[in-house]
């Protein structure tokens, strides 16, 4: 056998070990992942917190949008469905008269917090809705409630549901109709909301913090155009007209397209926080740019946004900020957090809620975008504080901070789904 024969096959027999090897570590990271005896518990915690109904956790007697959008799937398993069709029907009864979606609803006697600008609609006279305006997720959330309804269901009929005059895949145009009027920047081509952390709905500068108004400084995110985008692939889906769904589609690549060239930091592998309007409230000495934001970035790998070179970066950059911050996972919010008394109220602290807390609510969804793009020994590594922890504290905490700290409601459903649906994509691989 000639030499270079000689070294072809060498090649084959090394690949074919290497083959060997990783599939054997495969089927043991498989075996190991059936054998978890502690995932199938925290699901089956999970899937009994979604069980005690639709709000959005202890604490909370509110029917929030962008909560129900993260639990919904395993809601269609666990809950009764026309209970389940009738909430979301609810949403669209209470959508306002120019395309607006509230964020969430109460029944009247139910509405006793401070709130000046409550919302209602007298096609659901019964309730009385409310909406954190600094934030642009309300619509694109209810969008993709209804996309993984059907999804799970088969439901179609839900679409032509008259409410009030109108179908409800007509009111879901209507609602991108005014994103696209009243928070659309031409110039950017992007939606936009106040500044907030990250994902968040609390504004500086403010001591309520939640609502639009003189106090705020208009700014384009990542989290926001990626839940569009994602609305918008599920309108695509949703729609059987062939004009409808190109128009979908051209808005889609559009806002793809503006992410990737506005937002995309390409030298530091990483989006940058914001885009300013107007004006920056960015206190002088603070670099907002060196910001990590976790939660949008998860997001924006589900809207399909980066590759799979890049996600493997930004899941690094994750895990070494989770270092540097000694917070508990990769639900830690944002690094570095913004500082002292930037934002009014507990978040005036670093690794306090929004501002740096760790959110199983997005690390979770950060693990099911791991998973999906074939990351499974990372997402298991990395899932596992997230499972320790609701069985040491007992229940599926809003967020923790500091030492692992547990706060918040103790029941949050968005913590409960986000974990059920990551266990169940774990179980589906192995």
């Amino acid at each position: 056998m000639g030499k270079g024969k000689t070294l072809i096959l060498g090649l084959l027999c090394g690949c074919f070990m290497v083959g060997c090897s990783n599939t054997t570590k495969e089927k043991q990271l498989a075996a190991t992942i059936l054998q978890d005896s502690t995932l199938n518990k925290v699901d089956s915690m999970a899937r009994s917190v979604i069980r005690q109904g639709l709000n959005a956790g202890s604490g909370y007697s509110q029917i929030w949008a962008r909560d129900m959008n993260t639990f919904i799937e395993t809601a269609c398993e666990e809950t009764d469905r026309k209970d389940l069709r009738n909430a979301i029907l609810l949403f669209f009864a209470l959508q306002q008269p120019n395309g607006e979606m509230i964020d969430g609803y109460v029944l009247k006697p139910e509405f006793t917090w401070n709130d000046n600008v409550p919302y209602y609609s007298d096609a659901a006279p019964q309730h009385v809705a409310f909406k954190n305006t600094v934030e642009t997720d309300q619509e694109s959330s209810l969008i993709q409630i209804v996309g993984k309804y059907i999804r799970m269901t088969g439901d179609r009929s839900i679409l032509q549901e008259n409410i009030a005059g109108s179908t409800v895949l007509e009111r879901m145009t209507q609602m991108t109709d005014y994103l696209m009027r009243e928070r659309y920047s031409k110039e950017y081509g992007l939606l936009y909301g106040a500044m907030t952390a990250d994902w968040g709905d609390v504004q500086p500068c403010d001591d309520f913090g939640c609502d639009m108004n003189e106090k705020s400084f208009k700014a384009i995110d990542v989290y926001d155009n990626a839940m569009f985008i994602i609305a918008l692939d599920y309108l695509q889906e949703m729609s059987q007209n062939p004009e409808e769904q190109k128009k979908w589609k051209d808005i889609r690549e559009n806002f793809a397209k503006n992410v990737r060239t506005h937002l995309w930091d390409e030298k530091n592998q990483k989006f940058i926080p914001h885009i300013y309007l107007d004006k920056s409230p960015i206190p002088e000495g603070f670099d907002e740019n060196k910001v990590h934001y976790h939660g949008g970035t998860a997001v924006a790998i589900e809207a399909g946004l980066l590759t799979r070179e890049e996600i493997a970066t930004v899941n690094q950059q994750m895990l070494e900020n989770v270092r540097l911050s000694g917070m508990p996972s990769i639900g830690l919010t944002l690094y570095p957090p913004y500082p002292e008394n930037f934002f009014t109220g507990g978040m005036a602290h670093p690794y306090v809620y929004q501002n740096g807390g760790d959110w199983t609510w997005f690390g979770g969804r950060m693990i099911q975008q791991l998973i999906a793009h074939g990351f499974i020994e990372e997402a298991y590594a990395e899932i596992r504080p997230m499972i320790d922890r609701v069985i040491q504290n007992k229940g599926f905490y809003e967020w923790y901070g500091k030492g692992g700290v547990p706060s918040g409601s103790g029941h949050f459903k968005g913590s409960a789904g986000v974990l059920a649906k990551a266990i169940e994509m774990l179980h589906q691989w192995a």
